[in-house]
């Protein structure tokens, strides 16, 4: 048996390519389908069935592109009223050679949900492995809540998790998301397999009865992220045609496109505020979850203009966006003379804590809650990146001070400082080479929830 997983480390998703015979299946394919062409060819493989074991909340699949560009069958979970003969239902199975894959229910994360046993018959009977999609993770469980009820969703995948639980601590385990992924919780490991019996030992929440399952699942879920439902209609309807690469714009057309568009500048901050376009948002292709966070301050109409140092800056952007369902990009600039450009200023840690202590600036901390209780300053506003949304309509700290932007190690406060200068807050700068936790090192006593 052939087996190999994909994986796209700026949304934290796993995609797997497995087969036999000189046939294969792909489960979960991400938009960008490259990937599983070049290792159909190198493997000498012919990709039979696509699979999806949801339909997915943070991404785009590939689904549709994938199999009209090889001819090969495409399957969704089945969902009541909706039939489609080629749809997966609970007890199913595909094969490609001596690969079997038996398709289970394991709704929680969403209804709809499979997961899928995968056994070798050249080697036994019994199953090898569990693709278990937005079930089982590894050192966590999905979120319950991007579909239905968090608790209905929880309660759910508690009932899913015991059934899955039973194929027997031999199966090993490989999940449809890792650590970076916005549809697990804190505990979501890096590592990108498991088995069954390690993680029964190992997490926390396979052990709980179903009442304690179900407040520890739903106690503390990150945000809702805003495009969710735009993604899973965009998968549940099959989106398949091909997403062009944005056109090239010269400088005297970058000047005639600008009116109504937003500007996403992809480079380093440090070149961003040696001078850019003015009203251009910040968020470095060299930063992680590139698309997660674009998703959280642009909406899916909103005309897009990238603007980058070079066109292999441009080429990751664009996927990252595309991969999030931002498919209005209007094109990409990498030349900008002639037009009028702003400038902007940063403070370094020991900067930031000459001004804290003369009381010259306020702190906005763009950090995650859980960031936050470790550890914060006295006084700072809190206002974590997934909550400040475009930027607009969002009241400034009463003071008239400088307000200085910070993470905990730059990309998210250059990000989040471009948002705010674009909602119309005045003198915002970035704090840069640190974060807040870097600021006890200079003086700066910091505060815990838990103290």
């Amino acid at each position: 048996m052939f087996f190999r997983q994909v994986l796209y480390r700026d949304l934290g998703c796993a995609s797997y390519v497995l087969g036999d015979g000189g046939e294969a299946i792909v489960v979960d394919p991400r938009l960008d389908i490259d990937v599983y062409l070049e290792i159909a060819a190198q493997e000498r493989l012919r990709i039979a069935h696509v699979i999806d074991t949801h339909d997915h909340a943070d991404h785009v699949s590939g689904l549709d592109r994938l199999a009209a560009r090889t001819g090969a069958v495409g399957h969704r979970p089945h969902i009541a009223g909706e039939p489609c003969e080629d749809d997966l239902r609970a007890g199913d199975q595909l094969h490609a050679g001596a690969v079997r894959v038996v398709a289970l229910a394991a709704p929680g994360h969403r209804p709809e949900h499979l997961a899928l046993a995968v056994t070798d018959t050249s080697r036994s009977p019994d199953p090898w492995m569990l693709l278990s999609g937005d079930s089982l993770l590894v050192g966590d469980i999905a979120r319950p809540d991007l579909a239905v009820q968090a608790r209905e969703g929880a309660r759910e995948l508690h009932a899913s998790l015991q059934r899955l639980l039973a194929l027997g601590d031999h199966v090993e385990v490989w999940p449809g998301h890792i650590g970076g992924s916005l549809c697990g919780g804190a505990g979501l490991s890096g590592k990108s397999s498991s088995t069954i019996g390690y993680e029964r030992r190992a997490n926390r929440l396979l052990s709980l009865p179903e009442e304690q399952f179900v407040h520890a699942l739903t106690t503390s879920l990150p945000v809702r992220p805003p495009n969710v439902e735009h993604i899973v209609r965009a998968n549940r309807s099959g989106y398949s045609s091909g997403l062009a690469q944005p056109q090239l714009l010269s400088a005297h057309g970058l000047a005639g496109a600008l009116q109504g568009v937003t500007v996403l500048d992809a480079r380093d901050p440090a070149r961003f505020d040696q001078g850019h376009i003015p009203g251009a948002l910040n968020l470095p292709v060299s930063a992680p979850n590139l698309g997660t966070r674009a998703g959280w301050a642009l909406s899916p109409q909103e005309p897009i203009v990238i603007a980058a140092e070079d066109e292999q800056q441009a080429h990751r952007m664009t996927l990252a966006l595309h991969a999030v369902g931002l498919w209005n990009v209007r094109g990409v600039a990498l030349d900008w003379s002639g037009l009028a450009l702003v400038g902007e200023r940063s403070l370094d840690l020991p900067a930031l804590a000459a001004a804290l202590a003369l009381q010259s600036v306020s702190l906005v901390d763009v950090r995650e809650r859980s960031e936050w209780r470790a550890a914060h300053v006295q006084g700072s506003t809190h206002l974590p990146l997934a909550r400040l949304g475009d930027g607009r309509g969002l009241s400034r700290p009463s003071s008239s001070a400088t307000v200085a932007v910070a993470c905990a190690a730059g990309a998210r406060a250059a990000f989040a400082a471009s948002l705010l200068r674009r909602g119309g807050w005045h003198d915002v700068v970035r704090v840069s080479g640190g974060g807040i936790a870097g600021l006890a090192e200079h003086g700066v006593p910091l505060l815990s929830e838990q103290a």
